[in-house]
């Protein structure tokens, strides 16, 4: 391939003309917690405060970034091309904490991504010549620094890691095709052979735990949240509930599993930062627990609303109660009597019409013979990044019902709908 220059000069520095200044950027949670904070981003100064963000929270390396590099000399390979390992001669003479640490800048990224792309297109032949190849990479940096241009997630997270710090990772399970060979391999290094697509789409088989199953499919989504990929299934192969086991006994349904895979999805940060996994859930309008699943979502949501209210309304009431027998002009004996002490009797009944559980009534009561006088109860609130949201399934992926024309025609002819067996396609109901 031959490149001309569209946006660079053949100059040393191709940011010659571009002004980097250091940014801050700070995540904070619902609580005010600040989660991440990055001081002295280097990033161009035309930047908006949202793409700085982006990139320091998410698309920095965070660690195992050598404070100085050397070249690896490779046979062909032009010098300024060359990957990149520590330099352990200045390395052994910083201190332990100063010698691997983040990329803080921008740059370093662009290089990474453009130097890695450069580095496997000259590998494999692509360039008519080196100069094309220098071409390439300049106008490659120039556009990822003034956002002409940007690739997925994936290569932001892992691409050039090997090439630039010659950061390593043991194989993850990967697969490549051998440009030489021609044939599908596995790769031995995470890094070396990274994962830099986003959206894969997964099939599943009506099995547990064999490959190709439902246990195996949350391993392979596991790797692909891991670096920062995005997976969707169609689950309508799995048994809905009830159906028979081969072994005997009955399933325990599709949703059951959905909620596994939602509870995995979650405890994983997808690429392993703050950016969240993206998962697509999608079912058959056949499904015999088709109802369960479209409903899935609005109970879960229903349980969320349970959790805020129910958790401030006991904090309120109990509090009530055990208010109530701090009273020093009563004995201990009339304080803890709700038949002698208005104000507790008071605050049991309330407590009672709020539909606060009598044992939580009797707990508090029991507290206050203590001499507690306060309870810190925790509650709730509807952001969903907070604890409410953490007790419930389903908030981890996006769902979708399939519809097919056999349906469509049943809705305009106002027909009963079939739901059927995944075991033999008979009629459930």
């Amino acid at each position: 391939m031959k490149f001309e220059r569209r946006f660079t000069r053949d100059y040393p520095e191709v940011f010659e003309d571009m002004k980097f200044i250091p940014w801050t950027s700070r995540l904070t949670g619902p609580d005010g917690k600040v989660l991440f904070e990055g001081r002295e981003i280097m990033a161009p100064d035309f930047w908006s405060q949202v793409a700085v963000d982006v990139l320091a929270q998410k698309y920095l390396r965070k660690a195992g970034v050598p404070a100085a590099t050397r070249p690896v000399w490779e046979e062909g390979v032009p010098e300024w091309l060359r990957r990149q390992e520590p330099d352990w001669e200045v390395l052994d003479k910083l201190p332990d904490d100063s010698r691997f640490g983040g990329e803080r800048d921008s740059r370093q990224v662009f290089r990474r991504l453009a130097g890695c792309w450069t580095y496997w297109g000259w590998k494999n032949g692509y360039f008519d010549s080196e100069q094309d190849a220098k071409v390439y990479f300049d106008e490659m940096r120039f556009m990822l620094a003034n956002q002409m241009a940007a690739p997925n997630s994936p290569q932001w997270f892992n691409t050039g890691l090997h090439w630039a710090y010659a950061i390593q990772g043991q194989p993850q399970g990967h697969y490549f095709v051998n440009p030489a060979s021609g044939e599908l391999e596995h790769s031995n290094s995470a890094y070396q052979r990274p994962q830099p697509h986003a959206c894969f789409i997964q099939s599943v088989e009506d099995d547990l735990v064999n490959e190709g199953g439902i246990m195996d499919l949350w391993v392979r989504e596991a790797r692909l949240f891991k670096y920062g990929s995005g997976t969707g299934t169609n689950f309508s192969k799995i048994r809905g509930e009830s159906e028979l086991l081969s072994g005997g006994g009955v399933s325990s349904g599709l949703m059951s599993f959905l909620r596994i895979g939602d509870r995995a999805a979650g405890a994983i940060k997808s690429g392993g930062t703050t950016r969240r996994a993206a998962k697509m859930v999608c079912l058959d309008i056949d499904h015999p627990d088709i109802e369960e699943f479209i409903n899935w979502k609005v109970v879960e949501e229903q349980k969320v609303a349970s959790l805020v209210a129910g958790s401030k309304l006991c904090e309120k009431n109990l509090n009530a109660i055990l208010k109530a027998t701090d009273n020093p002009a009563l004995d201990s004996k009339h304080r803890l009597d709700p038949h002698l002490n208005d104000n507790l009797r008071k605050a049991i009944r309330a407590a009672r019409q709020a539909m606060i559980p009598e044992a939580y009534i009797q707990r508090a009561l029991q507290l206050a013979s203590q001499g507690i006088t306060a309870l810190k109860f925790e509650t709730y609130d509807t952001d969903w990044n907070h604890k409410a949201y953490q007790t419930v399934s389903g908030q981890n992926s996006n769902n979708s019902v399939r519809l097919n024309n056999a349906f469509m025609r049943a809705v305009e002819r106002d027909e009963e709908w079939k739901l059927t067996s995944r075991v033999n396609g008979s009629s459930i109901e």
